[in-house]
């Protein structure tokens, strides 16, 4: 299953049958990254349907997470992110997988603390953010064998320290994060990290840089269907004075809500 593979732009038609609640997992993962918001929502309910697994249930909920995060609603994504750490950290031994295996608890744990850690950081509580992502890292193993967690980690607390204003502390964030990213199977996750160093370029005052790694991501956005991740670039480089960005945000926009997103309203909790 390609959900953290070399091809996250397979329709949905070519994906394998989720023969099992993880593969209705791997499936979600995959539609919600080309931003099939609805067609991942069937997924993550498969799971809860196939499962009763709270490692399995707490990756689905992490996952619904990111989907109202992608869109804007933050506050909202902080009840299934609050159910994925109620999924996972409850006691129990918390035995290391070995690499390559299925997701084991503390891949659960280092989701859901990093994505609650995303949600608070979105409606502007950063202390908070630093808290839960010392959590998760105390979760995580010192070696790196969990790059998706590390990279995770790496991108909220580079996006933390964006928020706060200190783009000297998220640069190096971003830069670890895309060096796991070009080590592991995931082409979107390379793409995402490369946005985050342009994002992060830019606010380190490299503008001319920002803007050629800017259209390197929105190039691989388009070649692979990434329609959320395309989205974001072109905000960026509407920061950045591109005049064609504007543009191409509100096409993605219009596509987002034909695949079943729906974008958080300015004023709206």
């Amino acid at each position: 299953m390609g959900a953290f593979g070399a091809r996250p732009g397979l329709a949905a038609a070519e994906l394998p049958a989720a023969r099992d609640a993880l593969g209705s997992w791997h499936r979600a993962v995959i539609l919600g990254g080309q931003g099939h918001y609805a067609a991942a929502r069937v997924q993550l309910a498969a799971v809860r349907r196939r499962t009763a697994d709270p490692v399995l249930l707490s990756l689905a909920a992490s996952t619904e997470g990111s989907l109202l995060r992608q869109l804007g609603w933050h506050a909202v994504a902080s009840g299934p992110d609050g159910r994925a750490a109620a999924l996972a950290l409850p006691g129990g031994a918390l035995a290391l997988a070995p690499e390559g295996a299925a997701p084991d608890r503390i891949d659960a744990i280092c989701d859901a603390l990093t994505g609650l850690a995303a949600d608070a950081l979105g409606t502007g509580r950063l202390a908070l953010a630093r808290r839960l992502l010392d959590r998760s890292r105390a979760a995580l193993d010192p070696d790196g064998l969990r790059w998706r967690a590390w990279i995770r980690w790496h991108w909220v607390s580079a996006e933390t320290a964006l928020a706060s204003g200190a783009a000297g502390e998220a640069l190096p964030h971003t830069r670890e994060a895309l060096a796991l990213a070009e080590a592991a199977p995931s082409v979107r996750h390379r793409v995402k990290s490369r946005l985050l160093v342009a994002a992060a370029t830019a606010a380190s005052g490299d503008i001319e840089q920002a803007r050629a790694l800017a259209d390197t991501v929105a190039a691989e956005c388009r070649a692979h269907d990434l329609l959320p991740l395309r989205w974001a670039c072109a905000m960026l480089r509407a920061g950045l004075s591109d005049p064609a960005a504007a543009g191409e945000a509100e096409e993605c926009a219009a596509g987002i809500a034909r695949r079943g997103g729906r974008f958080r309203p300015h004023g709206t909790a």
